[in-house]
Order: structure tokens, then sequence, then C-alpha cells
């Protein structure tokens, strides 16, 4: 073969390698009519043709043999994945889109590799950066009120950035379906003190009203990763100081309901509207409109870490205010934590 050749046929492999990690589109109409935008989200699914008639993303692909990886927007078939969402038009119609993934296990757990170091390299650098001001803070140094302040501004900063950046990696891991969980048959009640307790400074600092509400007798126990659940309670927390005012309040409440455990943060006060609450669990849309990654990011992650633990999330409202609200299994005899 000559090198001519060889270079044609290289480049014809690599643009079709290309146009096959391009997205495809379709629209999802308010009555669920679908009409493709072009064929590659047909060849995506391996479908001669689309239904008429859906009623979401997750419907379509259900319906094409695909199944959904634990807390991830990825979906796989004999060996293909597929990355798919929706997102919301103006119309009130959905912009639907997939997005081919290579099948090959073994790059997917390199990528996971080459995330777990850089989260190690980052998280470290900041680590250090925390450590020395710890260190200059401890009091056995005299300092000046400015560079007390200076130091405490960099701990506080320090803190925020390596919670992020915790769960930027996190969330990137369950992108691929492979986010780390170690389940442990265990009560809910101390993992909601503690997410209580872990945000009473600055509920106090919001002038927010934050309590613990349990019913009389013990929940069922549950067989969860502790530490997933936490974050997302915390996260729902966190996400109502955000937007509550002076004099409102935050409760924390479980239940048990049904084979599940609910547990809910409800803010009373000025509820969310009907696109707030719409867009809630929405990672990328509401970081775009809102020109912030962390909340949404933290509300994302803690999404996928209750859906990684077989359990749901939703919001409702109401005129007295917003619910964020998570269910988990209860007790279930088995389990398989989620290797990464």
């Amino acid at each position: 073969m000559s090198e001519e050749t060889a270079g044609v046929r290289y480049e014809g492999e690599q643009r079709r390698a290309a146009e096959e990690e391009v997205p495809g589109f379709a629209i999802l109409s308010r009555r669920g009519h679908l009409r493709e935008v072009d064929g590659r989200l047909r060849t995506h699914l391996g479908v001669e043709r689309l239904p008429e008639v859906v009623g979401s993303v997750a419907e379509l692909l259900e319906g094409a043999g695909f199944r959904r990886r634990p807390g991830a927007d990825v979906w796989e078939h004999e060996g293909r994945l597929l990355r798919a969402g929706e997102r919301p038009m103006e119309d009130g119609a959905r912009l639907v889109w997939t997005q081919p993934l290579e099948g090959d296990e073994e790059l997917i757990r390199r990528r996971v590799r080459y995330l777990g170091l850089a989260s190690h390299d980052l998280r470290g650098s900041l680590a250090n950066v925390r450590s020395y001001a710890a260190l200059l803070l401890n009091g056995r140094i005299p300092l000046e009120p400015k560079a007390k302040r200076g130091l405490e501004t960099i701990l506080r900063n320090t803190d925020k950035a390596l919670s992020f950046a915790q769960d930027f990696f996190d969330a990137s891991r369950a992108d691929l379906g492979m986010l780390a969980c170690e389940r442990e048959r265990q009560a809910l009640e101390p993992l909601l003190a503690n997410a209580v307790e872990h945000n009473l400074e600055a509920a106090g600092t919001a002038s927010v009203a934050l309590s613990l509400e349990l019913p009389d007798g013990p929940l069922p126990e549950v067989d969860v990763d502790g530490g997933r659940v936490q974050h997302a309670v915390e996260a729902f927390i966190r996400h109502h100081l955000l937007r509550a005012q002076a004099g409102e309040q935050l409760r924390v409440r479980a239940r048990p309901e049904g084979g599940s455990l609910r547990v809910e943060v409800r803010r009373d006060g000025v509820p969310l509207s009907d696109e707030e609450a719409e867009l809630t669990f929405a990672r990328e849309e509401r970081a775009f409109r809102e020109k912030k990654l962390e909340d949404p990011l933290r509300l994302g992650l803690a999404r996928q870490e209750v859906e990684a633990l077989g359990g749901s999330v939703g919001v409702t409202t109401d005129a007295g205010g917003s619910t964020l609200f998570l269910t988990l299994p209860i007790a279930l005899a088995t389990s398989v934590g989620i290797q990464a």
C-alpha cells in the first residue's frame, strides 16, 4: 500500500470516528410528538424509525433496548454506550440529544483513573495551602489584624475550593457510571443530624431557622453509603439557604413511605417558581443560566448519588414554600458497591 493510499484511509477512518461522536438531535413537542432533526439520533439508537409519540428521552432509549447506568446519564445496550439528555425550549418543547461513547470498558476505567490522578494533584496542592494557613492561625505566631483576616479568608476559600473540586470529580466519575459507593446497613437519624449540625452556622448567619424533625419511633434502617446520603441532604439545605430570606425556616424531615424512606428538606417561605422547580436538578442548564457552577453541580451530584443507591430525588412547591426530597430503599438484604 502506498503512503498516499494509507493517508487517505487514515483520514477516512478519522473522519468516520469524528462523525460517530457528533450528537444527534430531535424535537419533542409538548404533546409528545417526536421530530428528528438529523439522522444521527436514529443511527445512535440502532433503529430504522423513531416512534412518532414518546413521553421522554428515557422512554425513547428504553424502547430501543437501552438501560441506564445508575446515577449517570449513560445508557448501555449490547456493548454500545450513549450519553443522552433533554433540554427545555422556549415554546415548551424539549430538545432531545444522544451522543455515542466509546464502549471500551478499559478506556472508561482509564478515564476514571485519570480523574483520580487529577483529583489527587489538585486537592493535594489546596490541602497544603490550607494547612499552612491553619498553622499561622493557631495562635503561636503574633499576627496583625489585617494579616489574620487575610489568612481567615484564605482558609475559607480553600475549604470552598476543596469541596468544589471533590464534587466536580465525583460528578465526572458519575457521568461515566463509575461513582464509588460503599454500602452499609445503618440508621438514617445520625446522618440527618450531622447534615443539620454542619449547616447551623450558615443558617444562623442568614438569619434562617434550621431544625430536624423526626418521628417518635426509630426509622427503618437503610443499606446505603452514609457519606453520599449526607452529602445529598446537605446539598438540599445549602440550595435552600442560597434562596432563603431572613426569618424563613428550614426543616429536615424523614418518614417511611411504602418500601422506601422519604427525606424532605422543606423551606417555609417564598416558593420556587415553576421554572426554577423544573430546572432544580438540571446541572448544565442552570449553570449556563445562572453563570455559576457550584450549586447546580452540587445538586446534580446529589441526584447522581441517590440514584446510584437505588433512590430518587424530586421537588415540590406550594403557596407556603418549597420542598426538596429524596427516597431511599429500606434495608436491602444484600448490596454491591459500585467500584471506581
